[in-house]
């Protein structure tokens, strides 16, 4: 007997599962034909660059088709010197082989990071698919790699130990329009209306999660409005086969006289809210579970001019981790592969580089929950996040701190406990009336600029 039916009442009795609340940390990754012209100018990060300039200079590179139909773009301009005009995107089929691919390699680096799970794109925007389907002749069992990419991802990913989610364009479909994109009014009637198209969606996703059973769905940009009335038919398929799965919120995108760059494309039922770079990022604790993605680059596609210097640092990417967390969020972090399978050297790195802080470090990350408040200082002016776990606080300082640090505004309980982090001892600690002073190791143990104490017996004094 199926448990859920499609009604509002019935799907929102669907509750948050555990293991989506404590992994906090997941893998997106962006792989597709825009992987074999990987190319995009490098703009700046999304809520960053003015929406009069963001289409028409997309640094987006799994946009590469949208921006290659604008005809005085820099996208179509490199299109034009590299292959020239007369080659059509759907050409890249016979270019992509995905030939040095290893799922298993790709699932170890994502394990070693300590990722919790991992999301692919099945079909992005420009209606290629991942995996050989019945309903077009536009995937991989036709036309690219010839093999079954979400198939051999799903299972090296959970032998791995993690769960694994799929990504799927539900409202854009560039295979079927023609029109570019170029401001994001434009997306509330560019893209296919009609009742095939509808049918065409609803049988691509019952076929994902009858064949993958995916532990996440989550949809993009939003759902086509004829068939808005299916919405919950599907979703009640989906839990009935995938009872700890979990649904995101972009499932209706706003109407062409709203203000598309407010990211709200929600619908009235999800199992958590999605924020990407600086759009939809919440500032205090949000009483709703959110997820936050980003490129490591500006990009989410892979994107062969992108190094360093687009490249977050690892300073920044834990100081992200933690401040998310501490504001009820999950991490989604892009992985943007190259054509022939391999993941480019500075994302390897970094998310090697992000293990090893998380290998000392992921105490005060995995299986935690806000704390009374998210946001701290240090007497010195650094930025402070708090996690918890039972009667456990975790102080995440932001910085290299001295080995005295005044924590601001907190009260320790006269038998509190502390001990940072990756250190084999308790640290000495003492109460002042403007906050609680702990004396740390003089040898911090982990290279990145964020240090975690554990503290058995913490009072906010705010």
């Amino acid at each position: 007997m199926n448990r859920y039916v499609p009604t509002q009442e019935s799907l929102a009795n669907h509750p948050l599962p555990t293991w989506y609340d404590d992994a906090k940390l997941g893998i997106f990754i962006h792989w597709g034909l825009y992987s074999v012209p990987a190319w995009a100018p490098t703009t700046g990060e999304l809520g960053a660059v003015d929406w009069d300039v963001w289409f028409r200079s997309n640094p987006y590179a799994e946009w590469y088709q949208n921006t290659m139909r604008i005809p005085d773009s820099e996208t179509r301009r490199y299109h034009e010197r590299a292959f020239g005009l007369e080659c059509a995107y759907s050409d890249f089929t016979h270019q992509w082989r995905a030939e040095r691919w290893d799922p298993d390699e790709w699932a170890e680096l994502f394990r070693t990071a300590h990722a919790k799970y991992v999301v692919l794109t099945t079909k992005h925007h420009d209606g290629y698919c991942l995996w050989p389907i019945r309903h077009t002749d536009f995937c991989v069992g036709k036309q690219g790699p010839r093999r079954d990419l979400v198939g051999d991802l799903t299972h090296a990913v959970r032998d791995a130990g993690m769960r694994m989610g799929l990504y799927y364009s539900g409202l854009l479909d560039w295979s079927f329009t023609r029109q570019p994109i170029l401001h994001p009014s434009d997306m509330g009637f560019l893209y296919p209306q009609t009742f095939e198209y509808v049918d065409y969606v609803y049988k691509q996703y019952q076929e994902l999660i009858h064949t993958y059973e995916p532990s996440v769905l989550w949809n993009d940009i939003g759902w086509p409005e004829l068939g808005e009335s299916r919405l919950p038919h599907l979703f009640a398929e989906y839990y009935n086969a995938v009872a700890d799965g979990v649904i995101n919120d972009r499932w209706r995108i706003s109407r062409p006289n709203q203000d598309m760059a407010s990211h709200d494309m929600g619908i009235a039922w999800s199992d958590f809210k999605t924020a990407e770079y600086h759009l939809g990022r919440s500032s205090t604790i949000s009483p709703h579970k959110w997820e936050f993605c980003r490129g490591l680059g500006y990009s989410f596609g892979y994107n062969q001019v992108e190094d360093e210097e687009q490249t977050i640092s690892l300073d920044d990417l834990v100081q992200l981790v933690v401040d998310v967390v501490s504001k009820n969020g999950n991490v989604l972090l892009n992985v943007g592969p190259r054509a022939d399978g391999s993941i480019p050297e500075i994302q390897a790195r970094r998310l090697q580089q992000l293990g090893r802080w998380l290998d000392s470090q992921g105490e005060a990350v995995f299986a935690t929950r806000p704390w009374t408040r998210a946001e701290g200082e240090t007497e010195d002016g650094a930025s402070v996040r708090f996690t918890a776990k039972g009667s456990t606080v975790y102080a995440c300082i932001y910085g290299r701190p001295h080995q005295s640090v005044l924590i601001k505004d907190v009260v320790a309980a006269d038998n509190a406990r502390v001990r940072v982090l990756g250190a084999n001892e308790t640290v000495e600690w003492r109460q002042t009336e403007n906050g609680l002073v702990l004396t740390l190791p003089e040898r911090l143990p982990t290279e990145a600029a964020v240090t975690c104490a554990a503290i058995d017996g913490l009072v906010d004094r705010q």
